[in-house]
């Protein structure tokens, strides 16, 4: 405990105290440890700058992100919008083929060209 007390001088010049502490290693540790901890500040205020320039790349590549999804959206909906107008489209051309396929049956059963076409190939 000795070596680590404190011995006071006097300074003879304006007669104030000056303590001087008699370890060694605990000024210098005492030193270290404050230039320690103002680098640590300003590598961590670096990186507080750093660390906002990342968070805005990351917010910037997540907008990206985000409007790249919303139009990719936009687009399956136009599509499915679109295959749905071609199913229904399909259906009406389906079922207009079926009436004038059963139209064209009808005109040739009444015409006696055909009747006779059929006869013959009923023959054979």
């Amino acid at each position: 405990m000795e070596s680590q007390a404190m011995e006071a001088n006097v300074d003879e010049d304006d007669g104030t105290f000056t303590n001087i502490s008699l370890a060694d290693d605990a000024v210098d540790s005492g030193s270290a440890a404050l230039h320690t901890k103002q680098e640590s500040e300003l590598l961590i205020m670096n990186c507080d700058i750093d660390g906002d320039r990342e968070n805005q790349a990351d917010m910037e590549d997540k907008t990206k992100l985000i409007n790249q999804v919303l139009e990719l959206q936009h687009t399956l909906e136009d599509l499915s919008a679109r295959v749905d107008a071609v199913k229904e489209e399909n259906l009406k051309l389906k079922s207009e083929n079926q009436v004038l396929g059963q139209y064209i049956e009808n005109l040739m059963s009444a015409s006696s060209v055909f009747q006779t076409t059929d006869t013959k190939s009923k023959r054979k």
